[in-house]
């Protein structure tokens, strides 16, 4: 399975968890190419925190509009009925719940639902962004990631880079499974049909509870 697959199949689940009318913030990255495969009928009002409420999908190349773009500073488009703000506003909408869900990317994951998504030590980082707002003022937030990085693990017994937020991840969907972050660990509900209960927990440092009614992925 290529990389391009992987993030394929992940953005494929994740949209399955969106319905119409919710309020959604895209992570830059892989959570961007979440809404390419959103059903007809679900419609949702895309937010970015740079300022933006009402996004519409990518431009064609050349058709970019210099004014619009996401908070990773990509290119995008405005839907009719779209608003745009200064930043106070934008986070005053995070902040306040009004987000109904939040799909990030991963550096690293923990069993408690500990993040790290903003830093690896002893390099540079474009800043911290929204992503601490965002954990924490979301209702539901989804990690949309690849499930290792060159072989090494990224869902950890405990996290060893900088947190972003602590306890506030929901739902992690990877190319290999569907976990739903729980009290009592990491249960795996989905797997997909091309891997193992036995190759998931391997690419896992973390003890996974397998439901006893484990379906197959929906992809």
């Amino acid at each position: 399975m290529d990389r391009n697959e992987m993030r394929q199949i992940i953005a494929k689940r994740v949209a399955l968890e969106l319905y119409d009318g919710d309020v959604v913030n895209l992570g830059i990255g892989l959570p961007t190419l979440v809404p390419n495969y959103l059903k007809p009928d679900v419609n949702v009002i895309l937010q970015s925190e740079n300022g933006l409420i009402g996004m519409g999908p990518t431009p064609k190349e050349g058709e970019e509009d210099p004014n619009l773009i996401n908070a990773g500073g990509g290119a995008i488009s405005a839907n009719k009925g779209a608003a745009s703000f200064d930043s106070a506003t934008s986070f005053a909408i995070i902040r306040g719940g009004h987000v109904d869900v939040s799909i990030l990317g991963a550096l690293q994951v923990d069993e408690k639902g500990d993040l790290a998504n903003w830093i690896i030590p002893g390099k540079i980082a474009p800043g911290m962004g929204g992503a601490m707002d965002l954990l924490i003022g979301t209702r539901k937030v989804i990690l949309a990631m690849e499930h290792t990085a060159r072989g090494n693990h990224k869902i950890m017994k405990k996290c060893t880079l900088p947190l972003t937020a602590e306890g506030q991840v929901d739902m992690i969907v990877t190319e290999m499974c569907v976990i739903e972050v729980t009290d009592k660990g990491l249960v795996v509900k989905e797997i997909h049909p091309k891997f193992t209960k036995e190759q998931v927990q391997e690419a896992t440092e973390a003890k996974l509870i397998f439901s006893s009614d484990v379906k197959e992925m929906k992809v």
